[in-house]
């Protein structure tokens, strides 16, 4: 089945990389400005240009796609009858954006049920998009990338993120404290949906993260599988939009992955 098109023609592919890059305008807008910030929860930061910024993402993708549904971070989800729904994260890694870290994301992405067709992560900042479909090659910025091709945890590039989750977020660190000195580093992303799109394009060999929502990983799912790559989640099954958890590597790493944490309390 091929993708479907807006209302003015154009392909889905091409409507969710300009929802993504009009709600990176508004962020980079206003990055490092004054911005309000509430909280969802203790440490779940959400800012006016979270909303500004999803705002800006959704006006784009209702108009050329009115009767698919919509789940986003932000609002409450819609239902459509077109049997799609765009999946968005306005800003992945707003911790780091109110922080003046300048390393955070917008994930737009097309799921058919729990099958995503197509994802963009854009980094407003960088000027990056990570995009893949269905059936298709993980591109940056247009050109082909691909997993790294590390195969054992030795001299390997870890990521990974903490999440809200504090006895899980604990279990990590002694999991990876476990494994040290064999990787050769560590690296904190503050954005899950960057976190897979640098695995997705071997800037890191592996990702791991124990506490995520379908918008974090819509994306990054189809980006690292396109890549060459395989997710899976805490247990060692298939990665889903409904896990909660993923690993992301080359298939050969994930399986090193495995065998070294397995009984880590991390992994139950």
């Amino acid at each position: 089945m091929g993708l479907p098109h807006g209302s003015t023609g154009a392909p889905a592919l091409d409507v969710a990389v300009t929802a993504a890059r009009r709600a990176g305008a508004v962020l980079a807008e206003r990055f490092h400005g004054p911005m309000a910030i509430t909280y969802k929860g203790p440490y779940n930061p959400v800012t006016d240009a979270d909303l500004m910024a999803e705002k800006a993402c959704l006006e784009v993708l209702r108009d050329e796609f009115p009767s698919s549904g919509i789940l986003s971070e932000e609002s409450e989800p819609v239902s459509g009858e077109s049997g799609y729904t765009w999946v968005v994260d306005p800003l992945d890694g707003t911790r780091n954006y109110t922080a003046g870290i300048p390393h955070f994301a917008v994930v737009v992405a097309l799921a058919r049920g729990s099958q995503v067709l197509l994802g963009v992560t854009h980094d407003p900042l960088l000027d990056e998009t990570f995009t893949a479909q269905s059936g298709g090659p993980a591109l940056l910025n247009g050109a082909p990338i691909s997993v790294s091709p590390k195969e054992e945890i030795s001299g390997s590039v870890l990521a990974f993120d903490m999440g809200y989750a504090s006895e899980r977020a604990l279990h990590a660190l002694q999991m990876v404290t476990s494994m040290w000195p064999e990787f050769q580093s560590l690296r904190l992303m503050g954005s899950a949906a960057l976190g897979l799109a640098y695995a997705a394009c071997g800037r890191v060999d592996l990702y791991f993260h124990h506490h995520v929502s379908p918008w974090d990983i819509a994306s990054g799912l189809l980006l690292v599988a396109a890549a060459g790559g395989r997710t899976v989640t805490r247990s060692g099954g298939p990665a889903d939009l409904d896990s909660g958890s993923v690993i992301a590597a080359g298939p050969s790493l994930v399986d090193a992955f495995l065998a070294a944490t397995e009984g880590a309390a991390w992994r139950r």
